[in-house]
């Protein structure tokens, strides 16, 4: 772990704390570090989801019992979505 000593916005951290529910300067410190890391990763998994071609034609009729849902259509409706 690296030590550092740092000025903070006592207004920002008291936000952040309220909003963490952390009860210390560093635990708030680090859960909101945590936080922007795991946005990070998920965001880099999206973009990976995102560049695989998808093709649910067919849906409606693939899965079990007869049926399911139809997803044609659903990765542009993703995308509009996140665009949005």
């Amino acid at each position: 772990m690296t030590r550092i000593s740092v000025d903070v916005n006592d207004e920002w951290l008291d936000a952040a704390r309220e909003e963490l529910g952390t009860e210390t300067k560093v635990a708030t410190i680090n859960a909101a570090l945590e936080q922007f890391a795991l946005k990070k990763r998920a965001r880099e998994i999206a973009e990976i989801f995102a560049s695989v071609p998808m093709d649910f034609s067919g849906s409606e009729t693939a899965w079990r019992y007869g049926g399911g849902r139809d997803l044609e259509g659903l990765a542009d409706r993703a995308r509009e979505n996140r665009s949005a």
